[in-house]
């Protein structure tokens, strides 16, 4: 009997390792990898992994500044270690994040992702094998625009909670977003006091109508649902074009046996009576619309300081191997 993993795959939808564990990527045999600074805080703490933070505080020492300076550079370097180690056992791409301190700049922005896409090619792999992770903010959706318009580097927008900023991330050319699926229900369970089956689950009602839009305005950005808390959150969402699980909701799928029907059509949703809306160069009506969701406020500014205390605790790994 096919296990539900295969049944999910043959919907169509591309499943995503959402690990930074290299034994875990292998077992599962996904098309891509997606990696944030709290997952790689996680292996990091693995001896087998002891390797490439000493070569990432080596390459931080070669560099010319200050020891907070060559931190901030063995941080994208060791990120970038990790990335390059994925994409051995991967065919496709791995998304690398740039350091959720600067979501709110976007000349920062992108200058760091020039440089992890600069180390990437000094190892060999090329820029079309990784995705840039940035956060969706206003500022980080402007970012991912000069990237992916001028720098011909493709960008996920991640902690994504609101259709608002999946329409600027479309309008700006984003190659992937990453809706957060599990936060959504998260803090509406917190909200209402009550427990969603995963028909009612409004993380999944929110990917649900981030990819009809799309699909109905024809937008190519793809959409990838992230952030899972069960695998009926998974299931409700097959047909999606990608999810990033989790490796134990991953087992789960691999062990288990239940059918996986398509649950998302991009050709049932043209049909679909969706009012378009634009954001792209409207900065005032993006952050009115999105400060109109206190969910998604919330959710956002938890998601960004969650990654940055992460961040930095992995450069006070790396500085104390540096001094």
């Amino acid at each position: 009997m096919t296990n539900s993993l295969d049944q999910l795959k043959a919907t169509g939808t591309t499943v995503v390792c959402d690990s930074g564990d290299f034994n875990t990527i292998a077992k599962y045999k996904p098309q891509d990898a997606t990696t944030n600074p709290s997952l790689i805080l996680a292996a990091s703490k693995k001896p087998e992994y002891a390797k490439l933070i000493d070569a990432a505080v080596a390459y931080g020492k070669k560099h010319p500044g200050s020891v907070d300076e060559q931190v901030d550079v063995a941080l994208d370097n060791l990120l970038v270690q990790f990335g390059s180690e994925i994409l051995k056992i991967i065919p496709g791409r791995v998304s690398t994040e740039v350091d959720a301190r600067y979501s709110f700049d976007t000349e920062v922005s992108v200058k760091k992702a020039l440089h992890i896409i600069k180390m990437y090619e000094e190892m060999g792999i090329d820029r079309s094998r990784v995705l840039i992770k940035i956060a969706s903010t206003w500022e980080g959706i402007k970012a991912a625009e000069i990237l992916e318009s001028k720098h011909n580097i493709n960008v996920n927008l991640t902690l994504m909670f609101s259709l608002v900023q999946a329409i600027a991330g479309a309008e700006a050319g984003a190659t992937l977003i990453s809706p957060f699926v599990g936060r959504i229900l998260d803090w509406f369970k917190a909200s209402t006091k009550k427990d969603y089956t995963p028909e009612e689950d409004p993380g999944v009602k929110s990917v649900h109508s981030i990819f009809n839009y799309y699909k109905k305005f024809g937008y190519k950005t793809i959409v990838m649902g992230a952030s899972f808390r069960n695998t009926g959150e998974i299931t409700e969402l097959a047909g999606c074009d990608y999810l990033t699980i989790s490796p134990n909701l991953l087992e789960d799928l691999y062990n288990g046996t239940d059918d996986v029907p398509k649950k998302l059509d991009g050709s049932a949703a043209t049909s679909l009576d969706i009012a378009r809306r634009t954001y792209i160069n409207d900065e005032p009506t993006f952050r009115f619309d999105f400060n109109d969701e206190q969910m998604a406020v919330e959710k956002l500014r938890e998601g960004i300081s969650k990654f940055a205390a992460d961040a930095v605790t992995l450069k006070d790994i790396l500085k104390a191997k540096l001094q």
